[in-house]
């Protein structure tokens, strides 16, 4: 898998031609993707419904393959966004460092075990250092690393890291909360379990104070949405 050089891989190995038929990438948002299908995985899925019991040339399964792979080309669309073409352009110098904050960010991804979705919302703060960014990136980060096959542990420390070393801020936080299908419609079959991960970064590690702040602007914010 290629680098961008500080740790983020936005391109699986994959070759050219079949990275062009897959998807045509939109540089540095989602937003204008294209999404074709993949021979490859039609067959996979046609396998699939056979092995469980199904016949894939039925009239309401004919062109389930196909829409299955571009559905997959979708979801799993932030390998190809440039993180760096995802911010260039919107970095400000502001002489402001007070706490910045973005909460309720809706997001869907795929759970990398069993492939089954999970989604939830994201709830973003720094503390500028000199440097902000332009309100719509911090969502599209959270879309691009939110789509691909993930665990929420993982994502949550992915959007922070990427803000932190974006920006140099005083601090990062991030608050994702998720409920996963694997758990609902599956296994415990807990259709009520949230799962919170968090990430803390700068002050808003060091400072209870801070980090209290966040929390309590996050609780605000979901009492309204109640």
């Amino acid at each position: 898998m290629s680098s961008n050089g500080n740790g983020y891989h936005p391109t699986p190995d994959i070759d050219e031609e079949h990275y062009e038929s897959l998807i045509v990438p939109g540089r540095g948002k989602l937003e204008g993707m294209s999404f074709a299908s993949d021979p490859r995985i039609e067959e996979a899925v046609r396998t699939i419904l056979t092995a469980i019991g199904e016949v894939p040339d039925r009239e309401g399964l004919q062109k389930t393959p196909s829409r299955v792979a571009k559905m997959y080309a979708e979801l799993t669309a932030g390998y190809h966004i440039d993180p760096q073409a995802l911010i260039n352009g919107a970095i400000f110098s502001v002489a402001y460092d007070e706490m910045v904050l973005v909460t309720n960010i809706d997001y869907y991804s795929l759970c990398e075990h069993h492939m089954l979705p999970f989604f939830g919302q994201v709830h973003v703060a720094y503390i500028p250092n000199g440097k902000v960014v332009g309100l719509s990136k911090i969502p599209r980060i959270v879309e691009m690393f939110a789509r691909r096959l993930q665990v929420q542990e993982r994502m949550t420390v992915q959007i922070a890291d990427f803000i932190n070393e974006a920006l140099e801020p005083a601090g990062v936080a991030v608050v994702a909360e998720g409920v996963h299908m694997c758990g609902v419609m599956r296994g415990v079959k807990k259709a009520n379990a949230r799962m919170v991960t968090s990430a803390m970064r700068g002050v808003f590690r060091e400072d209870s104070k801070t980090r209290a702040e966040f929390m309590a602007h996050i609780n605000r914010s979901s009492n309204r949405q109640d």
